[in-house]
């Protein structure tokens, strides 16, 4: 793990536009590993669903379009 005064050392060695580019990414990390975190807490719940999904009554019956094949 890299030391906070050796990153803080590295940035001010940089010039103003690329202490800025190092700033957008940093924010990038944030969002991106505040992003994984909320994935990670979300299970799927058995039976959750149950119901929001619909099939229709002739869901197995052959379709139309291949009765030339049949």
């Amino acid at each position: 793990m890299m030391a906070a005064l050796t990153l803080y050392t590295k940035l001010e060695t940089l010039p103003p536009d690329l202490k800025k580019e190092a700033s957008d990414f940093i924010d990038f990390l944030i969002q991106k590993k505040s992003k994984k975190e909320k994935g990670k807490s979300h299970k799927p719940v058995f039976g959750s669903l149950r119901g929001k999904i619909k099939l229709s009554e002739d869901f197995d019956a052959p379709l139309d379009v291949f009765n030339d094949y049949m």
